[in-house]
């Protein structure tokens, strides 16, 4: 059962479509905050907490495709609220969750940002060590999520293949931990993608944020 999710906001709705953010595993909307500022110049920019992230639910159940189920009605909403499908901007496990709700529900998305993004394959499990303290998010959603990626749907090139929204794919270069052949692949098995070479590693929003909101303004701002 979908879960309502915590979001946060910046800039007004304007002539351009409002632009969706989706963080990764282990992140919340904040880690948008230099991103959300610069793109809501001139429209409105909303960031989703996935479940089990910030001040969102915590159901203990973290499948991929619930995740995109808790997001398709924020996007519905932005959709209806505005009259236009939204931009979507998504990093790692948010371009996951994005390319299931892109995949699914064409009408929601006008133009998709994937960042460090690969097609899942399998790899060898490394179970990750919990961080000392309390957490902003749930630990359970990344070893759950963790396995989905580990030993993924082998439906995920079909899935990939369904998105039809044009589609930029942003690698961080050879310090990221992605495997290069593998988000390149997920910009060439898009109807419609591109790749971009940032060299930043895998938080290409948080370590080159100007040159990154840059890049994607410039994708937003094309002709359909």
């Amino acid at each position: 059962m979908a879960v309502r999710l915590f979001t946060r906001r910046w800039g007004e709705p304007g002539a351009l479509p409002p632009v969706l953010l989706v963080h990764a595993t282990g992140e919340t909307s904040a880690d948008w905050a230099q991103v959300g500022a610069g793109l809501a110049r001139d429209r409105l920019v909303v960031a989703v907490d996935l479940r089990g992230h910030g001040a969102s639910p915590r159901p203990g159940s973290y499948a991929l495709p619930e995740l995109a189920d808790d997001v398709l009605p924020v996007a519905a909403s932005l959709a209806t609220e505005h009259g236009r499908p939204a931009d979507v901007v998504a990093h790692s496990l948010g371009g996951l969750v994005a390319c299931l709700l892109a995949s699914r529900r064409p009408d929601l998305v006008r133009r998709l940002v994937l960042e460090d993004v690969p097609v899942p394959h399998p790899r060898e499990p490394r179970p990750p060590t919990r961080p000392d303290g309390e957490l902003a998010y749930d630990w359970d959603a990344v070893l759950q999520v963790r396995a989905q990626i580990d030993d993924p749907d082998p439906r995920w090139p079909s899935i990939v293949a369904a998105v039809t929204a044009p589609t930029l794919v942003v690698w961080g270069g050879p310090s990221s931990p992605m495997p290069a052949e593998h988000v390149r692949q997920m910009a060439e098995t898009v109807a419609d993608g591109r790749l971009l070479r940032i060299d930043a590693g895998h938080l290409v929003h948080a370590a080159q944020p100007a040159v990154f909101t840059a890049a994607v303004r410039g994708f937003l701002a094309e002709p359909d």
